[in-house]
Parts: structure tokens; C-alpha cells; sequence
């Protein structure tokens, strides 16, 4: 990916910070010191890699943050899909959502998801919650 996770993170919860009215190079600071809350779910699909591809990039894209779309990185037997999608209280708290999508067996495709957030003090596991939301929604 052309960012980490950790970039994406804290410029979100810079760009958070500035539209609250607050200094946003300051919440950025802040952020860099935040601890991650991040969860990793291993899922088998059962259809072919291409409609697999199609399925994760629609189910992350309707699970981010509106007016954007996934970033996919294609390879000849993988995809990584990102989106930045909503966590937490109200869902204010950012949290990156990977899926790397790898051509399987037959009809079936892998998928790892990873969801990673920052956590403050009040601790609301947003990435664990959101990786199981999103293995959730590609399990139907």
C-alpha cells in the first residue's frame, strides 16, 4: 500500500481534530502516540476470486466513510482493498479496513481482513468491532 496504516490514521484523526475546531497538527501529534486497536480475520468465500474481488470491494466500500471508494491493488492472484471506514462512539473514531483477497482452490477464494483504529482512553476496541462486522457482512 502506498500508506501505512498508521499514516492513514493519524492524518484522519488530524483532519477530525481541525474540523472540530481544534489545531489538527496538534491532534496529529497526539495521534502518533495513540495505541492500536487492530484484529485480523482469516475467511474462506466460497465463490470464484473474481465475484470474491467484487463482493469485498462493494461490502468495504459500503462500510467506509461516504464519497469515497476502495483503493484496490491489484495483482495476478491477489487484490488488497482499503477503505477508511467509521468505528467507535457514533463512528467518529477512523479505522482502517484491509482486505487482501487471494485466489484459492476451485470455487473458493481466502480473504484476510484486517481493521486497525487508534484508541484513546476510553478504550472501544473500534478495529476488533469493526473486523468482525465487516467478516460478518462477507460471510452471508
Amino acid at each position: 500500500m502506498e500508506q501505512s496504516e498508521d499514516r492513514i490514521l493519524v492524518q484522519e484523526l488530524a483532519a477530525l481534530g481541525a474540523v472540530g475546531g481544534g489545531s489538527g497538527r496538534l491532534t496529529g501529534l497526539v495521534a502518533r502516540m495513540l495505541k492500536k486497536n487492530a484484529e485480523e480475520i482469516d475467511l474462506v468465500v466460497p465463490v470464484p476470486f473474481d465475484a470474491a474481488v467484487r463482493r469485498v470491494v462493494a461490502v468495504l466500500e459500503g462500510a467506509g466513510r461516504p464519497g469515497r471508494s476502495a483503493h484496490v491493488e491489484s495483482g495476478r492472484d491477489q487484490e488488497m482493498i482499503r477503505v477508511v471506514a467509521g468505528g467507535g462512539a457514533g463512528g467518529m473514531n477512523p479505522v482502517v479496513v484491509t482486505a487482501l483477497v487471494t485466489r484459492g482452490t476451485g470455487d473458493c477464494t481466502q480473504v484476510k481482513l484486517r481493521a486497525a483504529a487508534k484508541e484513546g482512553l476510553i478504550k472501544q476496541r473500534a478495529g476488533e468491532k469493526t473486523a468482525a462486522r465487516i467478516a460478518e457482512l462477507l460471510s452471508r
